[in-house]
């Protein structure tokens, strides 16, 4: 049985006022304020043979909302957001990962966190680069691993292509050089579903 709200966190404001605090034009005339869950490695509880989405230095929500999507899709083990340029509360990560924000196991923390993590649990780290020799679909990631996504403009940072095991690239055949990091993540999960016979 539900309990009552207590009247001391229900607050009605004018139409005016309500329009200036929400995100956007014809919600339902609800808002709640909540505090922030906390995300951290030591949180996440992974199997013995775990695979996992790292995103570097993510900035556009949409993207990350996309990618956490895929997560929810392929049954990803966790996502680790290092270095976050934005916030994964954001409407708009909401929004795109349609309340995925919610159901995927979530991690954030500095590139040099993750990539202990990695060593402490034996994850081998794909990172995923235009320049690469190997292909993505040459690459065995039955066993414990992690893809590493940078941002569309940078890539990934220098310490992380270093800190890899190995690097790793799409075929590109056509006139672009690059996907969106979203469809990027999402063509690499779900070949290592594949091989995982998932």
């Amino acid at each position: 049985m539900l309990s009552k709200i207590p009247d001391n966190i229900c607050f009605e404001v004018d139409k005016e006022v309500f329009q200036k605090i929400a995100y956007r034009e014809g919600s339902d005339g609800l808002l709640a304020l909540a505090k922030a869950k906390a995300h951290t490695l030591g949180q996440l509880s992974l199997p013995s043979n775990p695979f996992l989405i790292l995103i570097e230095s993510v900035e556009k929500p949409g993207n990350l909302g996309a990618i956490l999507r895929t997560a929810d899709a392929a049954r990803v083990d966790a996502v680790i957001v290092c270095d976050p340029l934005t916030d994964i509360y954001n409407p708009n990560t909401i929004r795109s990962s349609i309340g995925c924000v919610f159901t995927v196991p979530l991690a954030t923390c500095t590139k040099e966190e993750a990539f202990e993590f990695f060593k402490s649990n034996n994850i081998q780290s794909y990172a995923a680069e235009l320049t690469a020799s190997q292909w993505y679909h040459d690459t065995d990631f039955r066993g414990a691993s992690a893809i590493l996504m940078g941002t569309e403009a940078d890539g990934l940072s220098e310490f992380c292509l270093q800190n890899a095991s190995a690097r790793i690239k799409i075929p590109m055949r056509g006139c672009i050089d690059s996907l969106n990091v979203s469809v990027s993540a999402a063509i690499i999960t779900f070949e290592a579903m594949r091989q995982r016979g998932f």
